[in-house]
């Protein structure tokens, strides 16, 4: 008889880890549709939400690792997301906020919210992915 746990696996049973989940939260099609291609080319597992209601559905059935989030969305905005998952004192996805609304009273904000990035429109393509790949969670170094 064949065991094939042998052969699951990496060496000694261990899988490798997955890459990060990031679920990205615009309104623009072809934005999406950019940052979605980068981000996959990159071996990130990508998710997508057109609105801030979209985004809380997707993150209360099974939250990203990182989440790109848009401030200014129909049905609800970034800012309200935001509120939200303060207010529900989630263990978060990490968030890199990518807006035109780049003032000093939306960086405070965004600060006070606990964002962890915060990038302008248009934004140059290299620094969104190091931004992601900063706060994507290392991979396991455990060996049993």
């Amino acid at each position: 008889m064949r065991d094939d746990r042998a052969t699951e696996g990496l060496a000694g049973g261990v899988d490798p880890p997955q890459p990060a989940r990031v679920l990205v939260v615009e309104d623009e099609a072809d934005l999406v549709w950019v940052i979605r291609f980068n981000l996959e080319m990159e071996g990130y597992r990508t998710f997508v939400a057109a609105n801030g209601e979209a985004a809380l559905d997707f993150i209360r059935r099974d939250p990203p690792d990182i989440m790109l989030l848009d401030l200014m969305m129909p049905v609800m905005d970034g800012w309200a997301v935001l509120e939200e998952m303060r207010r529900e004192g989630w263990d978060r996805p990490k968030v890199i906020v990518v807006s035109a609304r780049t003032g000093p009273a939306d960086r405070a904000r965004a600060e006070e919210l606990h964002v962890d990035a915060f990038m302008s429109k248009p934004f140059d393509t290299d620094e969104l992915l190091e931004k992601v790949k900063s706060l994507a969670r290392p991979p396991s170094t455990f060996q049993p």
